[in-house]
């Protein structure tokens, strides 16, 4: 590998306005320098809001395409009926709306560069076209049959792990392949250690000239409070709260007690989105299904208790017996369960549930088995519905934003492509 020297990986950084001097930071732009000469595909791997474009912008203006066309594309905000058009283009008439011949990306940058961001979310039969460009040059607008050449460098950034996305049959595995020529990991904030106080202090002193106040200091409790802190949303989420802090706070030295105030409680290390690279294994949960789990352990929970009620009062109280068999409803208690049983099988006063038929007052004489086989089922009338709670999410996050899908889609952690098809699938107006 091609060795830079410190002053010119600083040179790179000043000329895009890159702040850190983090290790893996400066790997990263090493590659993007060694790759930029060349024509190879490259592949920018890395978590949502940690800077993927910024090397994108560096490996074209670093290249024999500077004069060129550059153009980024979010494929995830492109919906799937329209993103072969957008990128090949289409002939007159191709399909409803199309009342004139249209140029595609890959037509317009002919000769410069194409940046594909969140490239995962890019359906199936896209990526059979954008192999072909890769692999020959070649494409065919919507519409027509007439092969068309363009020689265009292609740069593409994901924040998911392909290699899975690959084994669900959600990517191509050709395509990732071909894809990955020259692999670039952009590491996380929170693996940048002291790069996340120069941030600060670069985003503060930027906020104190646009609102016309002294700049924001920390003190080393802060700094401390800062460094521990996960920042999964990234260069995006520390931005935002130099921000918010530079408007609002009075006292301009800022202590670790009042950064506390700004930064998230609930916001613990929730598992990455994006796995990339050796050595970087994530879940694959979203907090919306990590939301979905809990509910589902809370209805099974419920289904258990229900169970020990009917059997407790089928069998005229709890006992050894009932309790052994649905154990796992009392794993969470700090103290084992305790109690003892007497000739008429009564429960100590450690149990939560006590059901005696022999001193049933007139309320519970109208408790019968029928009625209780009712509470057993009512799940059936009251289940939860994965649609249900989804469609009420993204109602809920379109009142906030206006109906604004692209914000709605950014609140709810998903792509726009993927927003718009759950409108159509759940009929939303």
């Amino acid at each position: 590998m091609m060795m830079f020297s410190a002053a010119e990986i600083q040179s790179v950084k000043q000329r895009f306005g890159i702040i850190g001097n983090s290790p893996l930071l400066n790997h990263a732009i090493s590659v993007a320098m060694q790759a930029s000469p060349t024509d190879m595909t490259v592949l920018i791997t890395g978590e949502s809001g940690s800077g993927k474009e910024s090397f994108s912008k560096i490996i074209h203006s670093l290249s024999a395409r500077k004069h060129g066309k550059f153009i980024a594309i979010n494929c995830g905000a492109i919906p799937e009926g329209t993103i072969d058009s957008e990128l090949f283009g289409h002939e007159k008439g191709s399909f409803t709306g199309a009342h004139e011949a249209r140029k595609g990306y890959f037509e317009v940058t002919d000769g410069g560069s194409i940046f594909l961001d969140e490239i995962g979310e890019m359906p199936l039969g896209t990526q059979a076209r954008l192999l072909r460009v890769l692999e020959n040059g070649e494409f065919i607008k919507v519409g027509s049959s007439k092969v068309q050449k363009t020689d265009v460098r292609v740069i593409a950034a994901t924040n998911v792990n392909l290699i899975k996305a690959v084994d669900k049959g959600k990517f191509r595995e050709d395509l990732y392949y071909r894809l990955n020529t020259v692999p670039i990991y952009v590491p996380p904030l929170r693996e940048r250690g002291e790069d996340m106080i120069l941030l600060f202090r670069k985003f503060t002193s930027d906020f104190s000239e646009k609102y016309k106040v002294k700049p924001i200091t920390l003190n080393e409790d802060a700094k401390k409070l800062l460094l521990r802190f996960p920042f999964p949303g990234n260069i995006r989420q520390l931005k935002n709260i130099a921000e918010q802090i530079s408007l609002l706070e009075q006292e301009r030295e800022v202590d670790g007690a009042t950064l506390s105030r700004y930064l998230p409680t609930d916001q613990t290390r929730l598992p990455a989105v994006f796995t990339g690279g050796a050595g970087h294994e994530s879940s694959d949960f979203t907090e919306r299904e990590i939301l979905y789990k809990v509910l589902f352990d809370m209805k099974k929970d419920m289904n258990e208790l229900k169970k020990l009620v009917l059997e407790s009062y089928q069998s005229g109280g709890l006992n050894s017996s009932i309790i052994n068999k649905h154990q796992n409803l009392f794993e969470d208690l700090e103290s084992p369960i305790s109690f003892e049983e007497s000739k008429a099988q009564a429960p100590s006063v450690n149990v939560p549930i006590v059901i005696d038929p022999q001193s049933k007052n007139e309320e519970q004489e109208d408790y019968d088995d029928e009625n209780i086989e009712d509470i057993i089922h009512e799940e059936d009338d009251n289940s939860l519905s994965l649609e249900k709670k989804e469609k009420e999410m993204i109602l809920r996050a379109l009142r906030k934003h206006n109906n604004k899908r692209k914000y709605a889609a950014s609140d709810l952690g998903i792509s726009e492509r993927t927003l718009y098809r759950k409108i159509k699938q759940y009929d939303i107006d």
